[in-house]
């Protein structure tokens, strides 16, 4: 089928982890089934199946759920088996031709930086008002 992604190969053990994690974002988002395959622009039936670990979405359709979840495309697509996380970054940084060394070297230590370190709380949340730090 065309909403099929041949590029990737994943187990059934993979599609299930997928769709369980679509399903706890869509279900902590208070939306329906029925809502997000409007918002996504596929059909309830797909959708399903996608949850339930029956079948593999394509890279566009994942972007298009991560758009209706307000979420990064990119925890998909590792979820999904599509992109590795970290998957030699530094590498890539290092062989692009238009940045100087400078530019190469304060980029990786700017992602290391953020890689390194736990995600920070979210501005107004308990954890970042001046409270928390007593």
């Amino acid at each position: 089928m065309a909403e099929d992604f041949p590029e990737f190969s994943t187990g059934p053990d993979r599609r299930r982890e997928l769709g369980g994690f679509i399903r706890e974002r869509r279900s902590e988002s208070r939306l329906s089934l029925r809502r997000l395959s409007a918002l996504a622009g596929v059909s309830n039936p797909y959708l399903s199946q996608i949850e339930r670990g029956l079948r593999k979405p394509s890279a566009e359709i994942l972007q298009r759920l991560a758009k209706a979840l307000q979420i990064s495309a990119e925890s998909l697509y590792e979820r999904a088996g599509i992109l590795e996380r970290g998957a030699d970054l530094a590498g890539h940084i290092r062989r692009d031709p238009v940045l100087s060394d400078e530019q190469k070297d304060q980029l990786i230590r700017l992602y290391q930086s953020f890689a390194e370190r736990p995600e920070a709380p979210a501005p107004g949340s308990e954890e970042d008002s001046p409270a928390a730090d007593r």
